[in-house]
Formats: structure tokens, sequence, C-alpha cells
């Protein structure tokens, strides 16, 4: 059949951008290779959210129960009910997006694409069967997958990717995890809450590396209370699949050999390319220019597969740049500010520069912080871990990042985005009346702090 676009992927990057090209009246198609949704719906952002309130639920009724007043006997957890709830919620999701489909009449083509030409794709069906489809442009967005470690391949039974993670049979009494970006922080705080005993290893000197350094420090020192291991500064040296289990060889403050039944690889994520044609890539990413038009002429790519930031908003927001670009009297934009979440307790969420980025860029600044400890609702809710940090630009006092630890910080940090993109300034913050009593209150005096009219914390 011949459409106008083909996406060639059907995650948070392919499922948006068909959607979006259907709604400017186009005939398009979607082709994936397994379910609808991509990672994201099925082995990543949203099943790792449910396996994580989980967790929350746990930890909370475990440690936290007698500060409410609550006791019990016999608190225990069906491992196996864990796990199925957050496929559940996949399951769920992704029929959801084949509902969308229906509506919005995009075909979706189930099977793996080829590129056979600029202009044609080739798709093998389950059982075999191929069938060629024609598009005016072609739109890729097949993700990336688990970076392996070197030496130390996938088996999914003891050496593991964030995948496996998320429906292993049994849970593991010890586990490693290489790696202490958001992927490896989220599933320590999962497995420990459980009660395995895990050590996390980082190579960086902090854990949750592309975030502010205080608040890596303080989750850090929260992870160390609840009994995780924690080793920045530290590299695998060497490493064994022992059949059973893993012996990892680190050397950091010194060297060691760590043993547990599973090894977690969270060091990253590698490109899933299209098949067919051989396209421009840098680093194993795809090339793009300012429309999102790799090096063949009518063949888009948007997504993990052009590189980071690796996050599935940014992939959605890419797609709808790309269409609007084809198909709608739009310039498209490349991804500039963005916000960064991590969901583990307390959670971790960020938008804009980062203090160190802010000095290397040479941008003057000032800081603002409030923390939980001093908000009504955070005390109120038994959560009063964390802190809000606003950096403003010294010369006008607009909002040049942001920076949140603490319950529900990756809800709070829409309104710190928003300010970011609208250029708002302290002033605009300050002005803005935030309802008493809220964890956001927190915002608007961290903004007052920074100039010295806080009225609930010393200036």
């Amino acid at each position: 059949m011949a459409y106008d676009l083909i996406v060639i992927g059907g995650g948070p990057a392919g499922y948006v951008g068909a959607i979006r090209a259907a709604q400017l009246g186009k005939k398009v198609a979607c082709v994936e290779m397994d379910r609808a949704g991509g990672t994201c719906l099925n082995w990543g952002c949203l099943p790792t959210k449910s396996l994580l309130k989980n967790a929350e639920l746990y930890h909370l009724l475990r440690h936290k129960a007698d500060t409410f007043g609550l006791s019990f006997d016999n608190l225990n957890y069906d491992w196996s009910k864990v796990i199925g709830r957050s496929r559940q919620v996949s399951d769920r999701l992704a029929g959801g997006i084949e509902f969308l489909f229906r509506k919005a009449n995009v075909d979706y083509i189930k099977g793996e694409a080829s590129l056979v030409a600029s202009n044609k794709v080739s798709v093998t069906a389950a059982d075999g069967t191929i069938e060629e489809h024609e598009a005016d442009n072609i739109l890729v967005s097949t993700g990336c997958v688990s970076r392996p470690f070197p030496n130390l391949p996938f088996n999914g039974k003891t050496v593991i990717g964030s995948k496996e993670a998320m429906v292993l049979p049994e849970q593991p009494k010890e586990m490693v995890i290489i790696g202490a970006g958001a992927i490896g922080i989220e599933f320590a705080y999962f497995f420990n809450a459980f009660g395995t005993k895990v050590t996390v290893v980082e190579m960086m000197p902090n854990i949750l590396p592309v975030e502010d350094e205080e608040v890596s420090q303080v989750l850090q020192q929260s992870f160390v209370k609840d009994g995780i291991r924690v080793l920045t500064n530290t590299k695998v040296t060497g490493s064994e699949d022992t059949g059973s289990g893993v012996e990892i060889t680190v050397e950091g403050e010194s060297s060691e050999v760590l043993k547990a039944d599973v090894a977690l690889i969270a060091i990253g994520v590698q490109a899933v390319l299209p098949k067919g044609m051989d396209l421009e890539t840098d680093r194993g990413y795809l090339v793009t220019d300012d429309q999102y038009q790799t090096s063949t002429s009518g063949i888009y790519a948007v997504g993990d597969i052009i590189g980071p930031p690796w996050l599935a908003h940014v992939a959605s927001w890419e797609a709808i740049q790309c269409v609007d670009g084809l198909f709608a009297e739009h310039s498209p934009q490349k991804v500039d500010v963005f916000p960064g979440c991590t969901y583990c307790q307390p959670q971790v969420a960020s938008v804009g520069l980062t203090e160190k980025a802010a000095k290397e860029q040479g941008i003057a600044y000032r800081v603002g912080r409030f923390p939980f400890q001093a908000s009504g609702k955070a005390l109120a809710v038994g959560e009063s871990a964390g802190f809000v940090k606003l950096l403003f630009g010294e010369e006008y006092g607009e909002v040049i990042g942001a920076h949140i630890i603490g319950s529900e910080a990756t809800e709070m940090i829409a309104e710190l985005g928003l300010a970011i993109t609208l250029e708002a300034t302290k002033d605009d913050l300050e002005a803005t009346i935030h309802a008493h009593p809220t964890l956001s209150e927190a915002v608007h005096e961290a903004a007052a702090q920074a100039y010295g009219h806080a009225i609930h914390i010393p200036n």
C-alpha cells in the first residue's frame, strides 16, 4: 500500500508521530515487531513505576507504620503478584495504544521492518510472509536496548538488563547493580525494599551523575541508611559468571570481589538500527539535521535512536516536532530544556542547568533552597526528606535550573519546566499564590529564600 508516512517502531516516539500525522489528515502506517507502546509501555517507564509503587508501600508499612499509629502481625508479600501487577499495567496500556490507532485510522502492521529504499519498507511477519509498502516519508523510531557489559554477556538469569529485572521469577537474595543512573537507582530501591541485599557500583563520584551534586549526595545518604551499599569512584576490573551467580571484582578505595546471585547491568543503552539501508551514524546513533531528516532524503528519525537524552517524553516531543515540520506549517525544534526524573524514594527531578553547568558556561547565578523539613505538608504526610533548589540568573532573575529531591518531586517539576519555557523570574514565582498546605509551597519559599524574602526559614 502507499502511505504519506510509514513509522517504524511503535514506542513513545513512533505511536505519537503516527497518531499526530493521522490527526493532520495523512494516511499513516505504524510497523512494530513486538507490541504497541515500545519499551516504555511494555518494559520500561510504566511497568517499573508499578513495581516501585509496590516497593514504596511495602517499605512504608515495614519501616514507618508505627509513626502513623499502625500495627499489624505477619506483614508479607507475594513476589509473583508484585511482578504480575506490573505486567497487567503493561498489557492494558499496550491495548490502549492499539485502540488509539484504530480511532485515528492508523494502520497497525505487526512485523519486522526493513528499509528497501527512501520510499519503500518491507515487513516480515511472524509467519515469515513479506509485504512491501511505499510512502512519501519514512520515520524511524526503533529505540534502544540495554548496553551489555564487556566480557559479561547477558544470559537472562545471572546477568540481566532492565527488561529481565522486571520479570525475575524468583527474588534474588543478593544483587550487584553496575551503573547508578536512573535505571540502576530505581531497581536498587525496588529490590532493597523487598529485602534483597543490594550493592551499587558507579565509576563516577556520585550516583545519578547527571543530577545536581547536592541531590545525589542526599539520595546516597538515604540509600545507605536503608541498607544499600553504594560504591562510587569505583571501577569494575574483572567479572565472572559462575553459572549459579556472579563474581564482580571492583577497585575503588580498595579492591574486592563482590559475590551475588544476579548482576544487573545498567551502564546505558545502545541503538537498535533499522535493517536494510545504511544511514549515517555517530557513536552508534542515527544522525539527523534540523528537520530530523537522516542522511537519506525522505527518511527521518526521532527518539532514542538519535541519541541522548533517552527519555520517553523527549521522544514524543521530537516526534511531534518532526511530523508537524513535514505536514504542517511548522519549523521543527531540537530538544533544549526537558525534565529528568528518577522514581525511587525520595524521588529526584530536575530541569535546566545544574550549578556545575552554570559555572562551566560562565553564567552568574543565585541559589534558593527550601528543605521539606520546614514544610507543614511534608511533615503531615511523613515525608520530610529532601529539598527544593532553584537557580536564578543574576542579571535578570530568570529561572535557569530547578532540582528537587523528595516526595512527589517528579510531579512538582512540571511547574518549573513551564517557568523556564516562559522565562519566568523569581518575581513571577513569588507572585504566584501556591495553595497551603502543599509540597509545592516549597517552590515559592525557595524562590523567596534566594533573595532574602523567605518567611518560614532563615534567609
